[in-house]
């Protein structure tokens, strides 16, 4: 799901940006920026919760439900803690436990493997498309076993899995579908939104997220009643009254502050994203000849550019390369979920593109208040490391 960032995403302090291409560096991550963005608005939010003096599932909470499913197109938003108890939630929420088995992928961030364990059921591991990196529907059929019970496809890097083909199979074998969309804020295919193809879908709101909380946060959004019923149970102790639990439930609460501080950053969410849109438009266009660029985007497809991730031989000489030029960079993910040790037990089926994008994956500055300045500077600097 991608939730935890850990390591090089060098968000502190950093110099103000410029445009001028002699002296500039470039952060791969800024929040910083984002908050500056209107931040008398935000603050104005922030403080509105404290002055109020209720903290946990108030009136921000509620609105910021009505809005995102709004915005998702979904008859119900739930909120919860983070985006791994959001797969967690989603799949109790249907039904799936202990002694259910999960296809999912590998590449991707160990949150998506730890919310279908902390449901209770056992990731099955599948491969993914050459290209895309995203899950490979025609594996499906061999990783399905009679302990099968969901699917949890993840929208890797804003761009979207192949979800007509995976819902044809998943109804052909009933079996449920959860889509992780940690990654997907905005994403669309064949006119429906991210979120729209399964039975429920689950969100990260982590800070670095197209759609970012000032810490954690998650959300399910489902077109079903009685699973957005359920989760709401779910996340405060499986209360059906207070202080009378009819489930065991734990506690996924999102804050209040977290909720207003989500709300406003909804209103920009269209603007980031077309921002993000131009800039990869902008690398696509000047990269594409010196090294492996993302593919197209699928026919009807509409990604949300999370991040922008090109594929490289020599990794490490390539980052040190792009560090002394000055312009960051990340790798989403160093290891695949398989290759932890937490999961190395997990069945699974061969793996081999997996394993190659995870020895090639570079990803670049990308956010919207990247300067059209430095976006030049990370061209410049990207190609004159791929000459050498």
């Amino acid at each position: 799901m991608g939730e935890v960032y850990v390591g090089p995403d060098r968000i502190g302090a950093v110099p103000a940006p410029t445009d001028d291409l002699r002296s500039l560096s470039v952060p791969y991550l800024d929040l910083a920026r984002a908050a500056a963005e209107g931040k008398e608005v935000l603050e104005a939010a922030l403080l509105a919760c404290v002055r109020r003096g209720r903290y946990v599932l108030g009136d921000e909470v509620a609105a910021f439900e009505r809005e995102w499913a709004a915005f998702c197109g979904a008859p119900f938003a739930v909120s919860c803690a983070s985006g791994t108890d959001a797969i967690t939630l989603a799949l109790l929420g249907l039904g799936v436990g202990i002694g259910d088995e999960v296809l999912t992928v590998s590449m991707t961030c160990a949150p998506t493997a730890v919310g279908i364990q902390r449901a209770g059921a056992t990731p099955v591991f599948v491969d993914v498309e050459a290209d895309r990196l995203t899950m490979d529907p025609a594996l499906l059929e061999s990783a399905l076993t009679a302990r099968t019970k969901a699917i949890v496809p993840v929208h890797l890097y804003g761009r979207m899995a192949d979800m007509e083909r995976i819902l044809a199979f998943a109804k052909a074998n009933g079996l449920l579908l959860v889509e992780d969309c940690a990654q997907a804020h905005g994403a669309a295919l064949s006119g429906r939104p991210a979120g729209s193809f399964g039975d429920a879908a689950a969100w990260s709101f982590y800070p670095t997220k197209n759609l970012g909380a000032l810490g954690d946060g998650g959300a399910v959004t489902t077109a079903r009643l009685e699973v957005a019923k359920k989760i709401r149970k779910l996340r405060l102790y499986g209360y059906a009254t207070r202080n009378d639990a009819d489930v065991a439930g734990f506690n996924s609460r999102l804050d209040e502050i977290q909720a207003a501080g989500l709300r406003v950053n909804l209103g920009r969410l269209a603007a980031g994203n077309a921002r993000r849109r131009a800039i990869a438009a902008r690398y696509d266009a000047a990269l594409a000849a010196v090294l492996r660029t993302p593919p197209p985007a699928r026919a009807g497809e509409i990604p949300a550019h999370h991040l922008y991730v090109v594929r490289v031989d020599d990794r490490d000489a390539f980052r040190g390369r792009l560090e002394a030029a000055g312009v960051g960079t990340d790798v989403h993910y160093p290891r695949a979920v398989h290759e932890q040790p937490a999961f190395a037990a997990l069945p699974r089926g061969p793996l081999p593109e997996t394993e190659r994008a995870m020895r090639e994956v570079v990803s670049l500055p990308l956010y919207p208040q990247l300067t059209d300045g430095e976006a030049e500077r990370v061209i410049e600097a990207v190609r004159a490391s791929a000459r050498r």
